[in-house]
This record gives structure tokens, C-alpha cells and sequence, in this order.
């Protein structure tokens, strides 16, 4: 596998060519993953930023395109017809291209595998068409960046890649109810229901952008396989894993993302993930009290705030069969088990906490002073109707508890220093 030590991620316009030619020069390869698929008119949209860009990384002196592109034998949907004309428009300029076609990829954030967490997710019985038996290839986003790193050195020209098995779109969705730890699907099929009528009924079902929703059902018809592994196999000696494999490693990535990056996040849905943000002023010089109270959490309902509130969803948690128990560790270190928590991310001024062994899904609560404020971040993956239903109910309330527990917070951590904080917690995003 090559090394790409010093890597440099640039942000452009690829419609602005000046910016993008100041941006590629200097650049030996350019990895092109555009797709204008929420505009109105993206096939000729993507046609035209791929000669431009193809031209202008030949104008910047880049040696490579690498391309992430479709499957599918001359597909009849504007969606996977786009991917491959991107592929051309690419090719003919004058610097030589690497495309590798895909179909599903599946991780955190892809619009298809986001389609069928939540399709999943939220529906125990299905009605579908006819295409939740189309063969496709779905390969996992682990693979399809080791494929990506590897064409750096293989030879310009077409690779179809997939991961190890062809399955179907109904296959796929019960696959993900196993990996979550959910029970089997009920899918029937219904010829009559074109991918046109399904799409409006993803609408009523996913949060998902229609637009992109719309195009990609419409290729849902198309069977997306590879037809040559044997060449790509020469090329890149890759072998990559089977589909079950794939979800559990997309949903532990996913995980592990959060266990580190969570205080990223913004109110809000995000890749199957709700989250409230809340933040209130707090002076930076009271960071060391904050630590010193957040190296005192557990062992209390108390600790937390609201400790009623704790102790029903404790309560409620027994009759679904959660047992939370009070732990108070010798130290608050990463690994270690607060409470009904794990210890992901310790260091000065924060602390993130991940749930063990929640019936509902998998949550995260975490603390942070930075820039004069406390923020505190909450945030919920559902494991199923009875998650989603949790979360929903407790949407209205999730405001004012959050609001209630970084107040009492940071309160704790002042009343240590006698800091007097001012101000109520607001909406941060």
C-alpha cells in the first residue's frame, strides 16, 4: 500500500477554475469525489465540472485523477448514466485517469447506506418493489479507501470494485437489522409499485433529501455488479469483505468517531444520530475546578443533576431489561466504566462518556471548556422503533434537561473555586 504521509487536504469551488488551478498546483493526485446530485440539471452540471477540472489539473501539471464512480451495465437511470459520463468527460482530457466503480458503499454519511439504516431502523415490515431483489455488490467504505490509497500506482483505466459477495437490496436490510441486533425484516414484494411510487414512500419514511432520494431509487432497477474482478484483482491485490462484516465495521467506525469527535456536533440529525448541543458562559481560569468536579463524576445520581429524572430512567430502563449500577473508578481515565457509562475521551477541559449497555440505542454525553463557554453535547444512535419512539417522546423535554444538566455543571465545578457563572445556558451550534 503507498504511503501518503503529508497528505494535504484543500478546500475549492471546483466550479471556480482560477481557485481550483491556485489549489491543484503543486498537486501529483487529485482524487475527484464531485457530485452535484441535489442540483436541478446534475448530469450536464457534473459533465461540465469534470472537463473543467480536467483541464485544469492538466493546466496545474497533476500526474493523476483518481475517480470514484458507478457501477452498472449501460444503466437507464441519470444517476448512474452521470457517474460514468464523469468518468469519460475525466478521461479525455490529457492527464491520465484511475476510475473505480462502485455500487453501495457502505458507511456512516453515504446516502445509500443512510437510506437503508433508516429504512431499517424505523420499519419492521416493508412493502416493496420489485428492485429489493436486484443483485448489486455493496463493498464497505474501509475497502473502498484502501482502493482509492492503491490506485495511486496502478495504470490508468477502468476498475470495477465490490466487496466479497452479490446480494440484494432485501438481503442488505436484513443483514443491517443483524448487525444492529435487530430482529428480521418482513419484506414483501409488490410488482406493481414502480421505484417512482417508492421513492415518495421513502419520503414519508427517511430524512433524507428527496432530490437525492428520487435519483438514486430510480436506479435501483439497474443491476450493479462487478463483471472483471479478475483484472482489478491483478492490479490491486485487495480482498476485501463480505457484507456483514462491512455493516458491523460501518457501525463501530461510526462509534468510535463519536467516542472522539462528538463535541463536533450541532443540534440536530446527523447519519442516524440526534443530538442536542447547549452551551453557557464560563470562565477558562475555572477549567481546573471544572476538571477537578468532572474527576469526581459517578457514584451518585446526584453527580449528574437532576437526579429524580436519573433515577426513573434508571426505573424504566429495569423494566426493558437495562441494570444500571453506580460505579465510582479510582480514576476518571479512558476505559474505565462511570456508572452506566465508558470512559472514551479524557483530557484537560473535557470529558466524553459513552452509554453501556442501553436497550434504546447507544448515547453519548460530553463535556467541554473552550472559548469561554461550558458546552455540553448529548447525543442519541436509536436501535430501532423502540429507540426512535424514545427519543421522539422525549424530544420536547430534551431542551431543558440538557440546559438543567450543564447549568448544574458548571454550578459544581464554581462553587468549588466560589466562581459565581453568569448567564443561562443557550442553543449552540
Amino acid at each position: 500500500m503507498p504511503d501518503i504521509t503529508g497528505a494535504e487536504a484543500r478546500a475549492v469551488d471546483v466550479a471556480d477554475e482560477a481557485a481550483m488551478r491556485e489549489c491543484l498546483t503543486g498537486c501529483e493526485v487529485a482524487f475527484y469525489l464531485v457530485h452535484s446530485l441535489r442540483s436541478e440539471g446534475y448530469r450536464v452540471r457534473d459533465h461540465r465540472l469534470a472537463e473543467g477540472f480536467g483541464s485544469t489539473a492538466a493546466a496545474a501539471g497533476v500526474r493523476r485523477i483518481i475517480y470514484l464512480g458507478g457501477l452498472g451495465q449501460d444503466p437507464v437511470s441519470e444517476h448512474l448514466a452521470s457517474r460514468q459520463e464523469v468518468g469519460i468527460a475525466l478521461a479525455s482530457g490529457l492527464v491520465p485517469v484511475v476510475e473505480l466503480r462502485a455500487a453501495v458503499v457502505l458507511g456512516a454519511g453515504s446516502i445509500s447506506f443512510e437510506m437503508l439504516r433508516y429504512l431499517t431502523e424505523r420499519l419492521p415490515f416493508m412493502v416493496c418493489p420489485r428492485w429489493v431483489r436486484t443483485a448489486i455488490q455493496p463493498i464497505g467504505v474501509a475497502d473502498v479507501i484502501r482502493y482509492l490509497i492503491g490506485a495511486i500506482d496502478v495504470d490508468p483505466g477502468i476498475y470495477e470494485i465490490g466487496g466479497a459477495e452479490v446480494t440484494s437490496y432485501r438481503e442488505m436490510i436484513n443483514a443491517f437489522a443483524k448487525a444492529r441486533g435487530l430482529r428480521r425484516r418482513r419484506i414483501v414484494d409488490v410488482p406493481l409499485l414502480t421505484p417512482r411510487l417508492s421513492s415518495y414512500w421513502l419520503d414519508l419514511v427517511t430524512p433524507v433529501d428527496r432530490g437525492v432520494s428520487h435519483a438514486l431509487v430510480e436506479s435501483l432497477v439497474t443491476e450493479v455488479v462487478v463483471h472483471d474482478r479478475a483484472r482489478t484483482d491483478a492490479a490491486f491485490g485487495i480482498d476485501p469483505v463480505g457484507l456483514d462484516d462491512a455493516l458491523s465495521a460501518a457501525l463501530d467506525s461510526q462509534a468510535r468517531v463519536l467516542d472522539r469527535d462528538v463535541l463536533s456536533l450541532g443540534s440536530g440529525l446527523q447519519d442516524g444520530v440526534y443530538t442536542v448541543r447547549v452551551a453557557l458562559p464560563f470562565p477558562e481560569e475555572a477549567s481546573s475546578c471544572l476538571d477537578a468536579d468532572l474527576d469526581r463524576i459517578g457514584g451518585s445520581y446526584g453527580r449528574y443533576g437532576l437526579p429524580l429524572a436519573w433515577r426513573i430512567r434508571a426505573l424504566i430502563g429495569r423494566v426493558a431489561g437495562e441494570r444500571w449500577e453506580l460505579r465510582c473508578p479510582r480514576a476518571v481515565v479512558e476505559g474505565e466504566e462511570v456508572d452506566w457509562w465508558l470512559v472514551t475521551r479524557r483530557e484537560p477541559g473535557t470529558l466524553v462518556l459513552r452509554s453501556i449497555h442501553w436497550a434504546p440505542g447507544d448515547a453519548w454525553l460530553a463535556y467541554q471548556c473552550r472559548g469561554g463557554e461550558l458546552v455540553q453535547v448529548g447525543s442519541f444512535r436509536p436501535k430501532g422503533i423502540p429507540g426512535f419512539l424514545y427519543w421522539t417522546v422525549l424530544r420536547p423535554l430534551h431542551r431543558y434537561v440538557f440546559k438543567a444538566l450543564n447549568r448544574h455543571r458548571a454550578v459544581s465545578a464554581a462553587s468549588a473555586s466560589r466562581l459565581d457563572p453568569r448567564g443561562d445556558p443557550h442553543p449552540s451550534t
